[in-house]
């Protein structure tokens, strides 16, 4: 498809579609009702005869068993979530074990509402190719009942055609294990503390009793001592306690099958700040100091009320540490992080007002103090809000970065703009018309009229595009990189 906008443009539109399947569906909690209620459903399945309780466990693993990868692991794990409400002196069969953690476990079909928001990096694992090939990692928000968003991945490769070749999606997916006793930092976890005003008394005691490398366990354990024998108001240290438990919550760390197939991991909300919803990952591959490798992603959490902003590192899609981002400017939706250091700071662009684009610089990746506008909305196509599609990415002319706009009848569009590579705070160029706008077949679905992305690769001296349709599916499309800086105008 060739550009009205810009005529010598062309902007090339795959046909294929990647649509959510139902039937990819997970196990998750279910708590059905109070305390009380939780109690008698044991009770009840706790007077079940013997024969009858096997023969209801048989056809349930029966059932179910084909649709997820060991399944007796799912229904011990839901066991312990509620092995407080079971009577201490009752010793529970292998069977009773089995049902309870059944009773307490649902399905979720993550995909079942939409699936879109993509964003795109290369593999870890780039052996095996044919010359010009690139294997990747695709992230997505997945969305299911209750329109609460996860994070799913595909994978494949493109070749040197740029055309997507994806790997056959398993017919299973499953969320991770949580690591339970995870290892926090002193410093960092005091640190960030202050930030949010919770540093006190009460947290300089507690901290002052742990080693500067300390797990969760040996946090309960000092906080429990200090609740049976209190050294302060027990109604201070309480609420000390709660913004403690909120802070260790949140920074959590997840670990999947390393055998099992990338297209079956799910990132389904574990904290209380993101129980509504992770939404809108963007996955950059990050340079470290030593140039090494390292995957990063900003999501937003919702937890029905509020957004919060919010930091995934892995190294090999396989182990997740999900931490919280601090300081003054971590406001709002929309964060993106440069892929390398840039003058000795992390970079990161966000949208602390909603409306237009900031810039930050910080050396230290968790904390964030301020901001900066460097672009605002001038033309009509984004007259309502403009936003980052993703991370940065580095051309020898400077830092190529997609742009999303809100227009008249809330219509996204997607545009460009160049940084400066040594100072990207100063925009260099940017196209006048959007680069990719709804067509007429990606204007329904969830929300009408949208065209969104959440990162883009260049490969083979193209721009490949992953983007959403209408928050319903998603789609992809090239375009030549130095075309596309060829069509900007330059900012005096």
């Amino acid at each position: 498809m060739r550009s009205k906008k810009h005529p010598s443009l062309n902007v090339k539109r795959n046909e294929n579609k990647i649509i959510g399947d139902p039937s990819r569906v997970i196990t998750c909690l279910h708590m059905p009702g109070e305390r009380g209620r939780v109690h008698r459903i044991i009770q009840r399945i706790l007077n079940l005869p013997d024969m009858a309780a096997q023969k209801l466990l048989s056809q349930t693993m029966t059932s179910f068993s084909g649709r997820h990868k060991n399944l007796g692991h799912v229904f011990e794990r839901h066991l312990n979530e509620v092995k407080g409400h079971i009577p201490r002196d009752v010793k529970l069969s292998h069977v009773q074990r089995a049902l309870i953690g059944a009773y307490f476990t649902k399905e979720y079909a993550i995909e079942s509402a939409a699936l879109f928001n993509p964003s795109i990096v290369p593999h870890p694992d780039q052996s095996g190719l044919n010359k010009g090939s690139l294997r990747f990692v695709m992230s997505l928000r997945a969305t299911g009942e209750g329109h609460i968003s996860s994070i799913v991945f595909r994978s494949g490769v493109l070749d040197r055609h740029n055309a997507f070749h994806f790997d056959t999606n398993s017919d299973f997916v499953e969320t991770p294990d949580l690591i339970s006793d995870r290892i926090y930092n002193r410093s960092l976890f005091q640190r960030k503390l202050n930030e949010m005003w919770a540093g006190n008394e009460v947290t300089d005691y507690v901290f002052s009793q742990m080693a500067e490398e300390f797990t969760y366990n040996e946090l309960m354990k000092t906080m429990g001592t200090l609740y049976v024998e209190p050294q302060f108001s027990k109604t201070f240290q309480d609420k000390t306690f709660e913004i403690i438990c909120w802070l260790a919550d949140s920074n959590y760390e997840v670990c999947f099958h390393p055998d099992h197939h990338i297209s079956e991991r799910v990132i389904f909300p574990v904290s209380r700040n993101e129980s509504r919803g992770i939404e809108d990952a963007r996955f950059v591959q990050f340079l470290n100091d030593r140039d090494e490798p390292i995957y990063y992603a900003t999501y937003t959490a919702y937890n029905g009320v509020t957004i919060l902003p919010q930091l995934i590192e892995t190294k090999d899609f396989v182990k997740f540490n999900v931490l919280t981002l601090n300081g003054k400017a971590i406001q709002n939706k929309g964060m993106a992080l440069f892929p390398r250091k840039i003058g000795g700071h992390y970079v990161m662009l966000s949208r602390q007002d909603g409306e237009n684009i900031h810039i930050m610089f910080s050396d230290n990746l968790h904390f964030w103090q301020e901001s900066k506008i460097i672009q605002e909305p001038k033309s009509p196509w984004e007259f309502i809000q403009i936003g980052n599609c993703g991370s940065p990415l580095e051309t020898d002319k400077g830092w190529l970065v997609l742009t999303h706009g809100v227009g008249p009848m809330r219509q996204y569009c997607i545009g460009a703009i160049l940084l400066d590579l040594d100072n990207p705070s100063r925009i260099i160029a940017h196209l006048d018309e959007p680069l990719l706008a709804p067509l007429e077949n990606e204007r329904e679905g969830y929300v009408p009229n949208v065209v969104y992305s959440c990162g883009a690769i260049i490969h083979n001296k193209e721009l490949v595009i992953p983007y959403a349709m209408s928050d319903s599916n998603s789609g992809t499309a090239t375009v030549g990189v130095r075309e596309l800086i060829g069509c900007m105008h330059s900012v005096a």
